[in-house]
């Protein structure tokens, strides 16, 4: 007998026994192009301001070093304590969200989403993801019927209507996204009939049109929309990312200018490039066959993640599989889309590549979920 988090096992069915390393690795590889990335995007722009042209990369290498703890922590333990938690859990993501709109929260470029903390930036918002989806997969687990009745959409609605609205008053309509995301991936493998998702979808637009309506939708963000719907139109403006980024990809080719040599990446014409538009970096220096392998991983990544949801052994498993698979999904779906010019400029960024020390430990602690749930299918 083998003693792993304080349960005792017989040898052959030990949770390590049950890794799955195909998870593992595409998450590994995912990060380390990310690591790579980050450098060929600031490298350039850091030298000519005569700063360490390996600060970013650095933060990304540490971030990462951090991120294989969060697997191994989140992998560690039964992850049905989470269920046990999650009610604490999301209530601790609400208060961070609110806090954050506070003198505590810092301000950057007209948006007040972070903490600032020895140097570095946390983003509430991206715990959230994690909190909603645990909040969700608990919620829905404890219901009897198979099948979700209109009360109890709305119900599951609600829980995720709260941080969804407090992520959107940031403003942060690139996150608020992913929260809708999850919660209709969850609630369409918990069983949903389809015209109840469709009420749910009517309800959405009635509050959207009434966002705009009340002015809660920021002047930069109709200008993000109308600047994808004609981009021609503000050229120097609202449609200079997207034409940028299109500039970018187009100049790669088939397989790229080579590594640090874009001529687009350094000379730092597409905004935001080593976070958001990192995709455009991908395709200018490693071309189409690049873009299509990193897509390749995310596809791995992401199939695992349903293939785990299959798999599990109850129901609060699944459905956070599932949350996991769907908020990992319209993050890469909406990223890459964005920068391909068929999806508008929402600033969400691109899982386990794009700059950022939130969102590399979200994605991490993400994994060590669907790795722990994937090791105890069977216990």
């Amino acid at each position: 007998m083998d003693l792993v988090a304080g349960k005792a096992y017989p040898a052959e069915r030990r949770p390590i026994r049950h890794l799955d390393p195909v998870l593992l690795l595409a998450a590994l590889a995912l990060a380390i192009v990310g690591v790579l990335m980050v450098y060929s995007a600031t490298h350039a722009s850091l030298v000519a301001q005569h700063l360490d042209p390996g600060i970013y990369l650095k933060k990304q290498a540490t971030f990462l070093a951090l991120g294989a703890v969060v697997v191994m922590v989140t992998a560690s333990f039964d992850y049905r304590f989470v269920k046990v938690y999650a009610g604490l859990i999301y209530g601790a993501s609400l208060l961070l969200l609110v806090l954050v709109r506070t003198p505590l929260g810092a301000t950057v470029r007209g948006s007040q989403r972070w903490f600032q903390l020895f140097g570095f930036q946390l983003a509430p918002s991206e715990l959230a993801k994690l909190a909603l989806i645990a909040m969700l997969a608990a919620f829905l687990s404890e219901l009897r019927s198979e099948e979700r009745s209109l009360p109890e959409v709305f119900r599951a609605s609600a829980i995720a209507g709260v941080p969804a609205l407090l992520v959107f008053l940031q403003p942060d309509l690139g996150t608020s996204i992913v929260l809708a995301s999850i919660l209709v991936g969850v609630l369409v493998v918990a069983g949903t009939r389809p015209r109840h998702l469709g009420i749910l979808a009517l309800t959405a637009i009635v509050l959207i049109f009434g966002a705009f309506q009340l002015g809660l939708v920021k002047d930069y963000q109709i200008a993000r929309l109308t600047g994808f719907l004609d981009p021609a139109n503000d050229p120097l403006s609202a449609g200079y990312n997207k034409l940028q980024a299109e500039i970018a990809i187009g100049s790669g080719g088939l397989t790229g200018l080579g590594y640090l040599r874009g001529t687009q990446t350094n000379l730092d014409f597409v905004p935001e490039q080593h976070t958001d538009f990192i995709f455009t970096v991908v395709g200018e220096e490693f071309g189409f066959v690049g873009a299509i392998t990193l897509l390749l991983l995310f596809g791995i990544l992401i199939w695992r993640a349903f293939r785990i949801a299959l798999l599990s052994k109850d129901a609060f498993g699944t459905y956070v599989a599932a949350g996991i698979a769907s908020m990992l999904a319209i993050q890469v779906f909406v990223n890459v889309g964005m920068t391909l010019g068929i999806m508008p400029i929402t600033g969400i960024p691109l899982p386990f590549v794009s700059y950022g020390g939130s969102s590399l430990l979200t994605n991490c602690a993400a994994v060590g979920l669907l790795l722990n749930i994937h090791m105890r299918r069977f216990t």
